[in-house]
């Protein structure tokens, strides 16, 4: 029994590791009408990461915004997602996401383009650690629903290594290869 103990307590010290950056996005205060008069919170919007391709994000409430924060650090450790990209710095393909009345659209970006992106977004790109990106969110600024269009966006990224896996071929099949792409055009033009 004391060994399966250690094991836990082991893995409890691995995961404790600050291997992860967070982000706070957003801070509310919020109340709850009692009896009495009104009782005062907070809500925190905590975006999560290790800038290597593992993003999350949670949210927290507590009577005092240091508790708040950690709530929603905790949940953005246990909703990470992991996605692919391209050279460790940008996107495979262009992609939108939806969640409510946000939507975003994410486009990837030549080497040294930077992070174009407004503020939630750009804390998702910054902690999955996307260097080069050019987006824009569409209708609500809501950060709540700006942060959950994103990661539905995010989650529908496909790398050409599982598209080929998918589909029972090689990478090199699927990606058009440089030099065929101008013999294709020369060819319709003599037709």
């Amino acid at each position: 029994m004391a060994e399966r103990d250690n094991r836990r307590g082991h893995r409890r010290d691995r995961d404790e590791t600050p291997e992860f950056a967070d982000r706070l996005v957003a801070i509310n205060r919020v109340s709850k009408t009692v009896k009495g008069g009104k009782r005062f919170g907070f809500a925190a919007l905590v975006v999560v990461g290790d800038q290597k391709g593992r993003v999350g994000f949670g949210k927290g409430k507590a009577k005092e915004v240091p508790e708040a924060i950690r709530k929603a650090t905790e949940a953005a450790k246990r909703n990470m997602i992991r996605v692919p990209l391209r050279e460790g710095r940008t996107l495979h393909h262009d992609i939108e996401g939806r969640h409510g009345a946000g939507k975003v659209v994410m486009r990837t970006a030549p080497e040294g383009t930077g992070i174009i992106a407004g503020g939630p977004m750009r804390a998702v790109f910054e902690m999955l650690g996307i260097k080069d990106v050019v987006s824009k969110s569409i209708g609500s600024q809501n950060p709540y629903n700006m942060i959950r269009a994103t990661i539905d966006g995010l989650k529908k990224q496909q790398s050409p290594r599982l598209v080929a896996q998918r589909r029972g071929k090689k990478v090199a099949e699927i990606l058009p290869r440089r030099d065929e792409a101008p013999k294709a055009s020369s060819q319709t033009a003599e037709a």
